[in-house]
């Protein structure tokens, strides 16, 4: 299954009181598992930064006059993440001001029965405790050295890792490299076989077992069968 995990940085909390997307950042994963695609873009927002956000992501309003508009990225950021479910940290933050923008141009918005957020995943997970992105980067051991200041990609990729052990997918993971090594050391005639927890039912009646052995009772004594039974375990001492 593909997924995108999406990442935003904004000019400020509120699109709907003139607050604008300037960074949009996405990374593929396919089955749980980055693919190494990704999409980045920086964007115009045709206004000023406010101190508070600059603080949050380091992106300048001069930065920003050399980007392009929303409209020019639209397609290739649309094109990108397909119809494919979108994993974000606080979804309807980010929903909200990529919608605001779709609507800024007359397109539809995308609609919120395609978000899984991580957050509310996590406050499931770990009620009663803080689930910011660094904090759930602490918690599963991802390195997160390089989140200096917030930026769309970078927390796209750091989401991507932490969504992973969300959802209890890095068991599988493991298990799967594990094979796949063993396979590579010992070659694919001795590929590992998993065993069933509980052997699958029988599809033979026992009326299809009876009409069976009724049937090789005519064959006689001579069969060729016969020579491939297994010799029949000596009689125990009285």
């Amino acid at each position: 299954m593909r997924e995108i995990v999406l990442d935003t940085e904004t000019t400020g909390l509120d699109p709907l009181r003139g607050d604008r997307l300037v960074e949009i950042g996405c990374v593929e994963m396919f089955n749980r598992m980055p693919t190494g695609q990704s999409f980045h873009v920086y964007i115009n927002p045709e206004r000023d930064m406010p101190a508070e956000a600059f603080a949050v992501h380091g992106l300048s309003a001069e930065f920003l006059t050399t980007k392009q508009l929303f409209h020019e990225v639209v397609d290739e950021f649309l094109e990108f993440i397909g119809d494919a479910p979108l994993v974000i940290h606080n979804a309807s933050f980010d929903i909200s001001f990529i919608n605001a923008e779709l609507d800024r141009i007359k397109r539809a918005a995308i609609p919120r029965e395609r978000l899984v957020d991580t957050l509310l995943l996590a406050r499931r997970k770990h009620p009663g405790v803080s689930n910011r992105l660094d904090d759930l980067c602490s918690r599963y051991a991802i390195d997160n050295s390089r989140r200096t200041k917030h930026g769309a990609l970078l927390d796209a990729e750091l989401l991507a890792e932490v969504y992973v052990d969300l959802v209890g997918a890095r068991q599988s993971q493991l298990l799967l490299a594990s094979e796949a090594e063993e396979m590579r050391v010992n070659g694919a005639a001795d590929a590992p076989r998993r065993q069933r927890p509980v052997p699958l039912t029988p599809r033979i009646s026992d009326a299809e077992r009876e009409a069976h052995r009724a049937f090789i009772a005519t064959l006689g004594d001579k069969a060729i069968w016969k020579e491939f039974l297994p010799a029949p375990a000596a009689a125990s001492a009285g």
